[in-house]
């Protein structure tokens, strides 16, 4: 940004004359006294054989930013920052020196303010370059919120506007050239933000001053047409604004009339709305008119109504409805003996004090003694606007209407790219986040992050302004302890979100393929193979194979009725006969294997029912199916009840056997939990089955919106045992419920 002479020399500036000039400053003048002088003669020797990138000189442009901001009411600590700011570029611990010379306050505002010009730069640079077309709008607009998320204090926006005022005066003035990007960002961002702040003298400069360097020819041709016929104008507008005065004090008002300066800008956009020719812009000939009370404007108004033929539809009464920035006018436009239009404003001087330098003619800065800046107080007129200010500088924004000033974005930070542009964060937010608020993809597969440069852990906090680049790896999902809130590794609910979603798809993903695989089997059983999944799910009532494969892989549909639906309807078999059973390994009075005992028809194939898994001492029923012996059920199965309804001849009695005790047989239950999820849940649950010498031969978990749901597959001899350990499982901590499915 900067550029030194040859004979400048920085090295020496940084590491011998600082403590000198340290000493000489602090020991001279008591701090906070005199800041003004001692901030110039501590940055004299740092900057006065510097120049900017516009060819200023450095130490020039400085005591041109503290006149205006003298100008416009600022303090003399803000003057001083003007000086402070750029002896910044050329200290090792900028923060540090400037701390110990004139105060912490003094130290924040500088480098606040010196960070914010930087990051500004590199943002200009993204925001109208080649490398990003059509995001224009969207960039100028972050650049705006950027501008005021640096704020700690109004003071830091001011100096922003009075140092990018002087750099478009002094390009004017010794006509240099100034880069699109730059005058662009004035007449977009710092004109509004002017306006918004109420500071109509720097908005118009601003506005004008930009318009020049973006469209040279029309600004001259605007010019030239103002000059045109300039004396024989003025000299119509002095004799009305003398008659207008001298008539007004005659009826008892005191009032100063003036002539309003002719802004190009506000006249080309006039032209350009409205579609009207130069003389018909009202702002060409206009006076002003300053009384001493709100009750004399409407006096006034009386008055010039009566002596001249009023335009109704261009009148305007913003002391009655202010605008929303708190200006305050009468606005009226009337026409001559001639017929020309003249347009008039009638306020207070309290009015017009604000109608010129907005803000800054508020606020008044205190300082505290040693302890430097101690915030921003407002006037008691200007406590109630509080709340109106914050909807101003918000640009969009809901914010709380706290009756303080700071910190008027402390909800969100404003961070780059590598490629300069903005990326907006909550506050508190880390690389992760940054990561995935680029691109969900590039958060999947983050590993590692650099901030300014350095690396940094993944959960290290961000701070407004930094450049932060992202190391990924190509394939990749994120970690769970990413979700783990104590380890600080996301601080945006959409981060977190995108998580959660990540590991919910996979564990989809896996029971889909589950569901996928166990129709596949039965399908080659079957001798199927060639059906299409389409049709198969589409015949069962579900839109896509894939939500049929996710209910199979849940368990939650049974493979019987894809059997059903492979299979053509045979002929009914007889009550009482069962041809198509076949007969078990078993022998004599043996039980069946899987200790099912059929009452009354001895040594039949059984199988235990997938859908409800029994286990002793559950009471249990049968059905014979075709061809694969009995299926035995819980008698309270919502299968077994469908089936017994369409056939119920198939329904047999059945009863557990009792093996001798060294075959004795294990069944397998599945148990449903549900939990808060969090790191360690699924381990906590599994010690509680170890602990109890129950064996898990399956485990399915779903995670939602920090809920969990977990499906356990046990082996016990006896179910009913089965509650004892069920009731360890809910006391663990975060488990809500814990039962047999």
């Amino acid at each position: 940004m900067k550029s030194l002479t040859a004979e400048q020399p920085v090295l020496g500036i940084r590491t011998a004359a600082v403590p000198q000039l340290i000493a000489a400053t602090a020991s001279a003048l008591p701090e906070q006294a005199h800041a003004l002088s001692r901030a110039r003669a501590f940055a004299e020797p740092l900057i006065a054989a510097e120049t900017l990138d516009s060819g200023e000189n450095t130490l020039a442009h400085a005591d041109a930013v503290a006149a205006i901001l003298r100008s416009l009411g600022g303090s003399e600590a803000m003057q001083a920052a003007s000086y402070l700011v750029h002896a910044c570029e050329h200290l090792n611990r900028p923060h540090e020196v400037i701390a110990k010379a004139f105060g912490e306050s003094f130290a924040a505002l500088a480098v606040e303010t010196t960070k914010l010009m930087r990051v500004q730069e590199q943002a200009r640079a993204a925001s109208f370059g080649e490398q990003q077309p059509g995001d224009e709008a969207l960039q100028i607009e972050n650049v705006r919120k950027m501008l005021l998320a640096f704020s700690r204090d109004l003071r830091v926006v001011l100096l922003r506007l009075a140092s990018r005022l002087q750099t478009l005066r002094y390009c004017a003035a010794a006509k240099r050239p100034v880069a699109a990007s730059l005058a662009r960002e004035s007449l977009d961002v710092f004109a509004p933000l002017a306006n918004r702040l109420g500071i109509w003298q720097v908005k118009w400069e601003l506005e004008d001053l930009a318009f020049r360097f973006l469209e040279p020819e029309t600004y001259k041709a605007i010019a030239h047409l103002l000059d045109e016929k300039r004396t024989e104008r003025e000299a119509h507008m002095e004799q009305l604004r003398a008659r207008l005065e001298s008539d007004l004090r005659a009826h008892s008002i005191s009032a100063i009339v003036q002539g309003r300066p002719k802004h190009i800008y506000s006249i080309v956009k006039k032209m350009r709305g409205k579609s009207l020719d130069f003389d018909q812009v009202f702002d060409i000939r206009a006076l002003r008119v300053i009384v001493p009370t709100v009750k004399d404007c409407y006096a006034a108004l009386s008055w010039v109504h009566a002596q001249f033929q009023p335009i109704v539809e261009e009148f305007d009464d913003y002391i009655a409805r202010p605008k929303p920035n708190g200006y305050q006018s009468l606005h009226t436009v009337v026409r001559d003996g001639a017929g020309k239009a003249i347009e008039i404003q009638i306020r207070t001087q309290a009015m017009h004090n604000h109608a010129e330098h907005g803000v800054a003619a508020h606020w008044a800065y205190k300082e505290a003694g040693t302890k430097g800046y101690a915030g921003v107080s407002a006037s008691s007129e200007y406590d109630a606007k509080i709340a109106v200010l914050r909807q101003l500088l918000a640009w969009g924004r809901d914010l709380s209407g706290s009756q303080q000033s700071r910190g008027l974005f402390q909800d969100h930070i404003y961070v780059l790219t590598p490629d300069a542009a903005i990326v907006e964060l909550p506050q508190g937010a880390t690389p992760v986040d940054f990561a995935y608020a680029v691109h969900t993809s590039i958060g999947h597969r983050c590993r590692g992050a650099r901030v300014d440069g350095a690396m940094v852990p993944l959960n290290a906090v961000l701070h407004n302004g930094q450049t932060v680049e992202i190391t990924t790896v190509k394939e990749g999902g994120p970690s769970r302890d990413w979700l783990n809130a104590d380890l600080g590794y996301l601080a945006s609910q959409r981060s977190r979100a995108k998580v959660r979603a990540w590991f919910n798809a996979q564990v989809m993903h896996e029971t889909v393929a589950r569901g996928r695989e166990a129709v596949e089997k039965l399908l080659q059983r079957e001798g199927k193979t060639a059906m299409k999944f389409e049709d198969i799910a589409s015949r069962l009532g579900f839109d896509t194979p894939d939500a049929l494969f996710e209910v199979v892989g849940k368990d939650e549909f049974s493979l019987r009725s894809i059997e059903s639906l492979l299979r053509p309807p045979g002929p009914e078999p007889v009550p009482g006969e069962y041809p198509l059973l076949r007969k078990s390994r078993g022998s004599g009075d043996k039980p069946p294997k899987g200790g099912v005992l059929v009452v009354g028809i001895d040594s039949l194939m059984t199988q235990l029912a997938k859908c409800c898994k029994p286990a002793p001492p559950d009471d249990i029923g049968g059905f014979v199916t075709k061809g694969k012996g009995v299926s035995i059920h819980r008698s309270d199965c919502s299968n077994l009840r469908q089936m017994a309804a369409r056939s119920p001849e198939r329904v047999i009695d059945v009863e557990w056997g009792r093996p001798k005790l060294q075959d004795a047989a294990v069944y397998p239950v599945d148990v449903s939990v549900e939990a808060a999820d969090r790191q360690g849940l699924l381990r906590d649950i599994s010690d509680v089955f170890a602990r109890e010498k129950t064996n898990v031969i399956g485990v399915q978990t779903q995670s939602l919106k920090g809920t969990a749901w977990m499906t356990f597959t046990v082996e016990v001899a006896d179910a009913g045992r089965l509650g004892k350990v069920l009731s360890q499982v809910a006391d663990v901590a975060g488990v809500r419920s814990a039962r047999r499915r």
